[in-house]
C-alpha cells in the first residue's frame, strides 16, 4: 500500500492536452470523437462514419472502406481548457500511426465493448499503454446495447488489463435497456437524454443499495495503494468526497488502476462526464514531459507523431510541443541531426487546419516544410541536437507484393511515390528484387497493401500492376563432373580462343560457391584465371532448371590459349559454355526456403494455428506460454517461404485479427518429384 500523497482538493492540470482514442476494430472511437466534439460545441452536429461526414477517419480510403486507415487530430475546448484528441486505427494492419502518437499523448481513453471476440485485440492495446506508462480510462461504450450485467462484462474484460479495472460508474437499467448510470465518485444518479446532457435524478431505492456495495467496492481497490483510505474502510468511516477524486486522480497517473466508465457514443451519452473526468484526473503536458524523461527547457521542445503529404500543400508534420514556445519561422534541430525551418504553424481540428503565429507548451500543431524531419523524431529550438524523447520501431512486416508501374516511363515517380508513403508510414517497407526486377512491398496485412496501392494511385497518379512476390528457388548439384569448355571464333582479324577443363563437385547445404585453381606448367595464363571465373559465376546466375544454383566448388584444373586470339572475353566465354554444358549431367536438384515462423496467438486458437500449419508443409517445433502474456500461446515452427505468403490473412482469421507472427530464414531444402516439376514448370511459363 501507498503513502498518502494526495494533492489538493479540487486542483487540475493546466494548459493544453492531448488524449488518444484508441480501442479495438469498430469499437466507436471515431463515433465516440464525433460525440466529443458536438458536445463540447466544435461543431454543430456530430457526423457518422457511415454516411462519411465524420471529422475524423476523413480521408479517402477511410471513406470508401468506412475504418480508420490513419490517424485523426481534432482540437476543441472544454470548460476554458483546450483539448486535442488522437483518433488512432483500430485494425492491428494501422496500429504504427497508434504506436508513433502513443508516446506524446497525456492519456489514453481506450473505447471498448462488451466483446469476448475482441478481448485479443484489447489486450494487445492495452499491453502498449501499460509498458509506456500511459495513464488510460476504459470507456465501455454500446451500452444501450448491453445485454449483460456490468459486474459480468468487468469480469469478461479484466483479464485485459494487468491493472485492476475499477468501475466508476453503475448503469441504471429500466427492465432489459439501460437507461442512465450512477456516478459512484461524486454519488449522483443520472438519466439519459440522446444528444443532450445527461438529466440528475434523485438516487434512491433499488439504485441507492446498488450505489453503496458498488461504492464500497471501488474504494476497496483504491485503498490497496492508500493507507489511509484502508483505516477509513476498516473503521467504517466515509472518506472525503474530495479525498476519493484525489486517489482516483493519482492512481490513475500513477498506473494503478484503469477507471471505466460507461456511455453510447452514437447517442452522445456519457460524453460529459467523460470530460470532465478528463479535466480533474488527466495529468497535464509537464507530467508527460517528465514522463519522456524530458527536462525543463528553457526552448521549444516537440515531438513528432505523423508525417503527411498533402497533395498540393507539402510535407505537414504533426508535433506535440512539450515544452517552449515556438514561433513561425523558428529554425529547429531534430534528433536524428537534421535541421529545418518551420513554414506555417497550423492549428489540427479535422480536415481544417489553420494558421496560426506561434505555438505553446502543450498544443499540439502541424508544421509546414520541415522536409528533413520524420516521424519520431525530437525538436527543439536551441542550438544543439535534442536527445530523442522516444524510440518506436516499425512493426515487423508480415505480407509482400511485388509492384511494377503499368508505364515504365513512371518508374521514377513510382520510387518517389513509395519513399513518401513510407515517410508517413514506416510499418510499410520496399526493398528492390535483384531476380525479377520489381519492386517488393512489405506490409501488414492485406487491407494495408490495398490502401497503399489506393494512394499510390489517387494521392500521386501511379498505376502500378501487382502480384505475389516471387519465391527465393534455388538449384543445386548431386553429382561430380569434369568438363571441358571451348571457345574458339575466327572472323578475321584477331580471332577468339579460350579453353579450360573444369572440375564441378557438389558442396554441403548452405556452403555458398568456391572457386580455385590447379593449372600447371602455364595452360592458362595466370592473367586470364579471374576471367575463368568469372565465367562459372555468370553461369550461376540461371541453372538448368531456371533458377540460380548454389554450393558446389568448381576447381581449374587445365586448358590451352593462343597467344594472340586468347583474351579475358575469350576465357569467359569458355568457362562459361563449360558450366552449361556440365551442369545439366550433374544432377540439378531444385531448392527451397525454409524459414522459421515463430506465431502469437491467444490459446483459444492455438489448435487452429496447428492445424494451419500442418495443412502448409509446417513443422511444428514446439509451443509454449507467451512469457508475459496471460491467455496468449507462443509456436514455433519451419515453413517453407511458399507457403508463407498470405499466411497473415488466414492467420488473422483464426484469431479474430490478433495474431502475428514474425519470420527468419533458416535454411534451403530440396523438393523433389512432382512438387518440383510443378514449380520448374510454372517458373517457364512466367519466364
Amino acid at each position: 500500500m501507498g503513502q498518502d500523497v494526495r494533492s489538493p482538493p479540487g486542483t487540475k492540470e493546466s494548459g493544453p492536452r492531448c488524449i488518444a482514442l484508441v480501442g479495438p476494430f469498430q469499437s466507436g472511437k471515431t463515433t465516440l470523437l464525433e460525440a466529443i466534439l458536438a458536445r463540447t460545441g466544435a461543431i454543430h452536429r456530430a457526423g457518422s462514419v457511415d454516411a462519411g461526414t465524420s471529422v475524423g477517419d476523413s480521408s479517402p480510403e477511410a471513406r470508401q472502406h468506412k475504418m480508420g486507415v490513419g490517424l485523426s487530430a481534432a482540437t476543441t475546448s472544454f470548460m476554458g481548457d483546450s483539448y486535442t484528441f488522437i483518433d488512432c486505427p483500430g485494425s492491428i494492419e494501422f496500429a504504427q500511426d497508434m504506436r508513433a502518437a502513443l508516446p506524446a499523448v497525456d492519456a489514453a481513453i481506450v473505447v471498448c465493448e462488451a466483446d469476448e471476440k475482441k478481448l485479443p485485440q484489447l489486450q494487445i492495446i492495452l499491453r502498449e499503454l501499460e509498458e509506456l506508462g500511459i495513464p488510460r480510462f476504459l470507456f465501455l461504450n454500446k451500452i444501450d446495447k448491453a445485454n449483460k450485467r456490468i459486474r459480468e462484462t468487468l469480469a469478461t474484460l479484466q483479464p485485459a488489463s494487468r491493472v485492476p479495472l475499477v468501475l466508476r460508474q453503475i448503469p441504471i437499467w429500466n427492465g432489459e435497456l439501460i437507461e442512465g448510470f450512477v456516478d459512484l465518485a461524486l454519488e449522483r444518479a443520472f438519466v439519459y437524454r440522446e444528444h443532450k446532457p445527461s438529466e440528475v435524478i434523485a438516487l434512491d431505492g433499488g439504485n441507492l443499495d446498488r450505489e453503496k456495495e458498488a461504492r464500497f467496492s471501488m474504494l476497496e481497490k483504491l485503498a490497496d495503494h492508500d493507507d489511509v483510505l484502508m483505516e477509513q474502510l476498516l473503521e467504517d468511516i466515509q472518506p472525503p468526497r474530495d479525498a476519493v477524486f484525489d486517489d482516483l486522480a493519482r492512481e490513475l497517473r500513477e498506473g494503478l488502476i484503469c477507471p471505466v466508465l460507461l456511455g453510447a457514443a452514437t447517442r452522445e451519452n456519457g460524453v460529459l462526464r467523460l470530460m470532465k473526468a478528463l479535466r480533474h484526473e488527466a495529468p497535464g503536458v509537464a507530467e508527460t514531459a517528465k514522463r519522456l524523461s524530458a527536462s525543463s527547457p528553457k526552448d521549444a521542445l516537440g515531438y513528432v507523431f505523423k508525417t503527411v503529404h498533402q497533395p498540393h500543400g507539402g510535407k505537414l508534420s504533426l508535433v506535440r510541443l512539450l515544452a517552449g514556445h515556438l514561433d513561425d519561422g523558428a529554425t529547429l534541430q531534430s534528433s536524428s541531426g537534421e535541421a529545418g525551418r518551420v513554414s506555417g504553424i497550423l492549428a489540427v481540428s479535422g480536415g481544417h487546419d489553420s494558421k496560426r503565429a506561434a505555438a505553446e507548451a502543450g498544443e499540439t500543431v502541424a508544421l509546414g516544410k520541415l522536409d528533413a524531419i520524420k516521424t519520431g523524431d525530437t525538436l527543439s529550438s536551441g542550438k544543439t541536437a535534442p536527445a530523442s524523447l522516444a524510440l518506436v520501431e516499425p512493426t515487423p512486416p508480415v505480407l509482400a507484393m511485388s509492384l511494377a508501374a503499368n508505364d515504365r516511363k513512371d518508374d521514377v515517380k513510382l520510387g518517389q511515390a513509395l519513399l513518401r508513403l513510407n515517410e508517413e508510414d514506416p510499418s510499410l517497407s520496399m526493398i528492390h528484387n535483384t531476380q525479377t526486377h520489381d519492386i517488393v512491398l512489405w506490409g501488414q496485412g492485406e487491407m494495408h497493401l490495398r490502401v497503399a496501392l489506393e494512394r499510390l494511385k489517387d494521392r500521386f497518379g501511379v498505376n502500378v500492376k501487382s502480384q505475389a512476390p516471387a519465391i527465393g528457388y534455388q538449384e543445386t548439384i548431386r553429382k561430380s563432373i569434369t568438363q571441358r569448355g571451348r571457345h574458339k571464333k575466327q572472323s578475321g582479324g584477331h580471332g577468339q580462343f579460350g579453353d579450360v577443363v573444369l572440375e564441378i563437385k557438389p558442396m554441403p547445404r548452405g556452403s555458398g560457391f568456391e572457386f580455385h585453381e590447379k593449372v600447371v606448367g602455364g595452360a592458362v595464363p595466370r592473367n586470364y584465371i579471374g576471367a575463368v571465373e568469372e565465367g562459372v559465376v555468370d553461369s550461376l546466375a540461371r541453372g538448368p532448371l531456371g533458377f540460380p544454383v548454389i554450393d558446389l566448388h568448381v576447381t581449374l584444373t587445365d586448358g590451352s590459349y593462343h597467344s594472340v586470339d586468347s583474351s579475358d572475353l575469350a576465357f569467359r566465354t569458355a568457362a562459361r559454355l563449360g558450366m552449361s554444358e556440365a551442369l545439366p549431367q550433374c544432377q540439378p536438384v531444385l531448392l527451397e526456403p525454409i524459414h522459421i515462423v515463430e506465431i502469437v496467438c491467444p490459446t483459444e486458437a492455438t489448435a487452429k494455428i496447428n492445424a494451419i500449419l500442418s495443412a502448409r508443409r509446417g513443422q511444428i517445433l514446439g509451443f509454449d506460454t507467451r512469457e508475459g502474456w496471460a491467455g496468449w500461446d507462443c509456436v514455433r515452427a519451419t515453413m517453407p517461404e511458399a507457403e508463407i505468403g498470405d499466411l497473415i490473412v488466414e492467420l488473422r482469421s483464426a484469431t479474430a485479427g490478433a495474431g502475428g507472427f514474425t519470420r527468419q530464414f533458416d535454411r534451403m531444402a530440396e523438393v523433389t518429384g512432382r512438387a518440383a516439376d510443378q514449380i520448374i514448370a510454372a517458373h517457364r511459363v512466367a519466364a
